[in-house]
């Protein structure tokens, strides 16, 4: 007798659908925020900034064109056509791909130079961060003066307050707050998609501008003046770079399909909405993204569009945290205070020290500039670096990872490049009307990643060739018949073949060393995350000796407490976390007579070692019976 489920419960198809829409919905909460928000200001900065085009019909519908054709080619074309196809294990962003091409390069000079592309494309993002929150709240509160002009001088004030509330609620977390972003940006998008929609019946004409010959017209009618607009068109792309760095926390799929069939829709439809009103009445142009509302919803949109934009400034101080992580595992970064702000999602980090520099640096910014026109100047330069760096890494994904050949691949990243060179070089003309900071900015993080990366190999280097083996190092304390004492020490070594500096040095002062020798190595693998019955092997050495490697992914904290208990099920040996002693190195850093730096570099490594993170409490040692013995090393 056949049967047939009566219940309630719903099928897998029913169970799947569910899921994908939870993920869809947190990536439009997420992902989109910076992108989304760009209407704000990115249409008026055309024909408001610093080059004043003419609000001539030909140039309305010439910049709707280009923006058109911008969110076309670099972000539906490049990225979610191409560039979230090169996920490590299902995560994105420029260290996810350098951890990916690890995998393959063997020659250490191959490495440093891909390395280098990384960092390159990694460091102007810290610079987009402290501008992304300022440029987007500072827009959203211009609103106001739509509304009346007598609440102008409250602008930069709320602005402020609104940014040091942002940065002060970071150590809190965001998971509850975080549950409201999909919702408030499902509203802004069907919000903004219908203002341009009611301006686009008015004057269906501009729909012509979905045309690409309009936007070569435009070239040719303005000339240089044309490609110097590109630094404005630009900022209808920023964010860009966000699909891929989050594509980890809810996949390419959803990514995909929401900015398919929700985001890229309401995105033109609204700037061609600005672009029909502007047609139609110029004097718009002043602020024409809250020109669109009617003037008794003014203030709710006001607020929406405060919501939307803290949104977006949200994720991209996220997603800083995240990437300082990746790069303090990766080895570009010092070890820094890490909090996890969640017992559940792994991924929610906060990290105290880059949360002051973002808030200081928005705050300046803000005082500085003090309308989101003149931030508009100094926004772009970083996005568009860090997407001509994506390009040249894709490339060496395609080739060397998936085997395309390079007379697919090569004229594939040309055409990312025809798009992104001229978005960077436009940008570069901004540099004497605030891009300065952002080249700054980029900079310094850059030379402190390549700095803190080559000091810390020349380190290594110094120490295999101090320290012995550890074969050697037993046989030598069997031929001096070292005293060996009752009791268990767990030394933290960098290498697996050779012996802590922190051991030797501590025999030969004391003359004697414990029964039980557990060395520990932390190992950072190129894949995101390694799981718990993963992370650890161990190898029985001679002499009492053991040696157990912890392996964690370049987007987790290493943690001795995973590895003790991991050694403990897996390989019955008892690493007592609670009662063993432990070794920890403390490096003492002095000047070489034949330095292995400059001098300027000698002295940033050495302040940034000094002031890294306690390396007992990053590797989660107890602090009660951890001795750190000092190791002295030329630099």
């Amino acid at each position: 007798m056949d049967t047939k489920s009566t219940g309630s419960q719903p099928s897998g198809t029913s169970l799947r659908k569910q899921a994908f829409g939870v993920l869809a919905l947190g990536a439009l909460g997420v992902v989109f925020g910076d992108i989304g928000t760009s209407p704000l200001y990115a249409f008026k900065d055309c024909f408001s900034g610093h080059y004043s085009l003419p609000m001539t019909r030909e140039n309305i519908i010439g910049i709707l064109s280009l923006i058109t054709w911008s969110l076309f080619m670099v972000i539906t074309f490049k990225y979610i056509c191409f560039v979230l196809r090169a996920d490590n294990n299902g995560q994105g962003g420029t260290f996810a791909m350098l951890a990916l091409l690890r995998k393959t390069i063997k020659d250490p000079k191959k490495a440093g130079i891909i390395g280098t592309l990384a960092i390159m494309g990694a460091a102007p993002l810290y610079a987009e961060s402290i501008i992304t929150p300022a440029i987007s709240v500072l827009s959203a509160m211009e609103g106001i003066s739509v509304y009346t002009d007598k609440l102008n001088h409250f602008i930069i004030p709320s602005t402020l307050v609104i940014l040091f509330l942002l940065f002060m609620m970071q150590s809190r977390g965001t998971a509850k707050l975080g549950k409201a972003f999909g919702p408030v940006m499902l509203t802004w998008f069907i919000v903004i998609a219908t203002l341009g929609m009611i301006q686009v019946f008015k004057n269906p004409h501009v729909l012509i501008a979905l045309n690409p010959v309009h936007a070569a017209t435009f070239f040719a009618h303005n000339g240089i003046l044309g490609f110097c607009i590109l630094g404005s068109v630009v900022l209808v792309i920023t964010g860009g770079e966000a699909l891929y760095a989050d594509m980890g926390h809810f996949g390419a799929k959803p990514i995909r399909c929401v900015w398919l069939c929700l985001v890229f829709p309401a995105l033109l439809m609204n700037y061609y909405g600005q672009g029909a009103l502007i047609l139609t009445s110029p004097e718009a142009i002043a602020n024409p993204f809250f020109r669109l509302v009617p003037a008794h919803l003014t203030l709710p949109m006001v607020v929406l569009a405060t919501m939307s934009t803290v949104i977006a400034s949200q994720a991209m101080i996220s997603g800083i945290f995240s990437i300082t992580q990746q790069a303090i595992q990766l080895g570009y970064l010092p070890r820094m205070h890490i909090i996890h702000t969640s017992a559940s999602a792994s991924g929610q980090i906060y990290v105290p020290f880059i949360n002051k520099l973002l808030m200081c640096g928005c705050l300046v910014l803000v005082v500085m500039f003090e309308t989101s026109s003149n931030l508009a100047a100094a926004y772009g330069i970083a996005v568009t670096a860090a997407m001509c760096m994506t390009s040249l890494l894709f490339y060496r994904v395609a080739t060397q990872l998936w085997g395309w050949p390079r007379h697919i691949a090569l004229p594939l990243v040309c055409v990312f490049l025809c798009f992104d060179l001229p978005f960077f070089l436009s940008n570069l003309l901004k540099v004497s009307h605030g891009g300065w900071v952002t080249i700054l900015g980029g900079l310094i993080v850059g030379y402190i990643m390549v700095v803190w990366r080559n000091g810390r190999a020349k380190l290594s280097t110094a120490v295999k060739k101090l320290t012995p083996t550890v074969d050697d190092f037993i046989h030598d304390i069997e031929e001096r018949k070292v005293v060996r004492v009752p009791g268990t020490v767990v030394v933290m070594g960098g290498h697996n073949d050779t012996v802590p500096m922190a051991l030797s040095a501590y025999v030969k002062r004391s003359g004697s060393l414990h029964e039980q020798v557990i060395l520990i190595t932390m190992d950072t693998r190129t894949e995101p995350t390694v799981d718990e019955e993963e992370c650890v092997s161990v190898r029985k050495l001679d002499s009492g000796f053991v040696r157990i490697t912890g392996s964690f992914g370049f987007m987790q904290t290493p943690d001795v407490r995973v590895v003790s208990k991991q050694a403990k099920v897996q390989y019955k040996v008892n690493v007592d976390y609670d009662h063993s002693t432990f070794f920890l190195g403390r490096e003492s850093l002095v000047m070489s007579e034949q330095p292995k730096m400059l001098r300027m570099s000698r002295a940033v490594f050495a302040f940034m070692s000094r002031n890294s993170w306690n390396a007992a409490d990053f590797f989660h040692l107890p602090p009660t019976h951890t001795i750190e013995i000092g190791v002295r090393l030329e630099l």
